[in-house]
């Protein structure tokens, strides 16, 4: 096949599968397209199989990883603990949409960092509709908080999100000096949308629901107790994620000690099955991943890499890491950030690690722009449709406009920052 061709082909499966994924016709799921569509620029020559194998090779760690901290959150989720912090956010509000904001974007903040950007999406947007009808207030600032803080929270720490194990994998640095470089840019972001927040949602927050009580069930059903083991199985999970990294053993191997505690637990007290566990691996989006992989290396085999590279700004000042952030960011909103973090992250990664970290902040902070932006926000959209809540494009957007470059400026000032004193 002709260079053109290839790079047509490559381009039109790239854009089939993005679209799928954010279709999902007839319910199914993102691997169905994808695989089909990685088998078939493979077979057409536009990658050759060995550039094809070196992919998935870089990519089954982090795939791994990813399954890895999936059963992880999951089966928190089967403990308990996500429906204890709900009753936390609830006492804590005492019925103050303000308040209730404030210690879910702590909550949330937390959970999309240690347990991923889907434990908030998937587990904490119900507990969300929950807590507000427990409280009576309206819900729309939290449940738009859940999509922002999945994206923009999981700044922090390597398991946070799947461009993140990319981007760490791709920086060459140790756990730890990935989170210190990262947390004060993660800090500022979320501070950034909490303000954005506050002030794009007053009128929410001031008045109470019109149905102050939607589920009266909710408000009457008792306390449940907090899963301390689940608790102290996270705990010592990111402890071990310090340890590994720093004895120089890859830190998925904590994350699936901790997966195992939790699932063992689980199948003991016939809280689960094998099948179950299995199913909390998501072993179809985990072919997604693996698959997309495959073909957006075909896109850049054949021209992307070239494009991109004339644009892309060279070095690690100021003005440079904000360059990177600012295209990772339009990227991810054009193709979607993990295809996004894909491309970039070869052509940034011989730079050093803060371009690399730059990358890592447009991808991550920039899909709050739009719906098509990350898998997180169209896996959100399904979730919150389902309570029948309306979720309007432009009022999404105009957020996204002002969200956006009110935390990802600052964030990259902090990453430049934090490469002054910390040091890549």
């Amino acid at each position: 096949m002709n260079s053109a061709s290839a790079e047509a082909l490559s381009v039109v499966l790239l854009v089939a599968v993005l679209a799928c994924a954010v279709v999902r016709p007839f319910g199914l799921p993102e691997a169905v397209v994808a695989v089909p569509a990685a088998g078939l620029v493979v077979v057409t020559g536009a990658i050759s199989p060995e550039h094809a194998w070196q992919e998935a090779e870089r990519l089954g760690p982090v795939v791994g990883f990813l399954a890895a901290v999936l059963v992880l959150a999951h089966f928190c989720d089967v403990e308990g603990l996500f429906r204890a912090c709900g009753a936390w956010m609830a006492r804590r509000a005492e019925n103050r949409p303000g308040r209730l904001l404030t210690s879910f974007f702590v909550l949330a903040s937390a959970i999309t960092a240690v347990l991923s950007l889907d434990a908030t999406v998937v587990l904490l947007t119900p507990v969300v509709f929950a807590t507000a009808a427990r409280s009576g207030i309206r819900p729309k600032p939290h449940a738009y908080a859940c999509a922002h803080l999945s994206n923009t929270a999981s700044l922090l720490l390597p398991v946070s999100n799947l461009t993140n194990l990319l981007a760490f994998s791709a920086s060459g640095l140790s756990f730890t000096r990935f989170a210190a470089l990262m947390a004060l840019p993660w800090l500022v972001a979320i501070g950034a949308e909490y303000l954005v927040f506050r002030r794009f949602f007053a009128a929410d927050l001031a008045v109470p629901a019109p149905d102050a009580v939607s589920r009266p069930e909710t408000a009457t059903e008792d306390e449940p107790a907090f899963p301390l083991f689940a608790l102290v199985t996270v705990g010592c999970t990111l402890a071990g994620f310090v340890v590994c990294s720093a004895v120089g053993i890859d830190p998925a191997w904590a994350a699936l000690a901790g997966a195992l505690v939790l699932a063992g637990r689980a199948l003991v007290r016939r809280r689960a099955t094998p099948v179950a566990v299995l199913r909390a691996t998501a072993p179809g989006f985990l072919a997604f991943v693996l698959a997309l992989g495959v073909v957006v290396r075909a896109v850049v085999d054949n021209g992307l890499a070239d494009a991109l590279g004339r644009v892309l700004p060279d070095g690690t000042g100021l003005v440079a890491l904000l360059g990177i952030a600012a295209l990772a960011a339009v990227l991810a909103n054009l193709i979607n950030n993990l295809p996004a973090v894909l491309v970039l992250l070869p052509l940034t990664a011989t730079a050093g690690p803060g371009a690399v970290l730059a990358v890592l902040l447009g991808v991550n902070i920039g899909p709050n722009l739009t719906y098509a932006g990350s898998l997180a926000t169209l896996l959100w959209r399904r979730i919150v449709q389902r309570y029948e809540h309306e979720v309007g494009i432009g009022e999404f957007t105009r957020l996204g406009l002002i969200s956006v470059p009110a935390a990802l400026i600052p964030a990259v000032v902090a990453l430049w920052g934090s490469l002054l004193v910390v040091g890549g």
